[in-house]
């Protein structure tokens, strides 16, 4: 684990993939078939990417699902690993 916080699931969505391919929310949103607000909020990083997304993002980006669960597991083990309570926890 290094000392800077990871990029989100949501900051690799939208700069890796959305604007390359000239993709809106709205428009990502309907070829998932989920509402726009869950990836409004997967890419303000108020919301996890889950299985169920990751295998949607996976159709659309024609790729492994185990891609964008790998993102969300680096950014949660980081988080978790950094949140000053739990860390002293860890230093036991």
């Amino acid at each position: 684990m290094t000392e800077r916080k990871p990029f989100t699931p949501g900051e690799i969505l939208n700069e890796e993939f959305m604007q390359p391919a000239g993709l809106n929310q709205g428009t990502l949103a309907e070829k998932m078939a989920v509402p726009r607000r869950r990836i409004n909020e997967i890419i303000r990083g108020r919301r996890s990417v889950t299985p169920d997304t990751a295998i949607r993002l996976s159709k659309v980006f024609n790729m492994t699902p185990e891609y964008w669960l790998n993102l969300q597991m680096k950014l949660d083990l980081w988080e978790t690993i950094h949140d000053a309570k739990k860390q002293k926890e860890y230093e036991k």
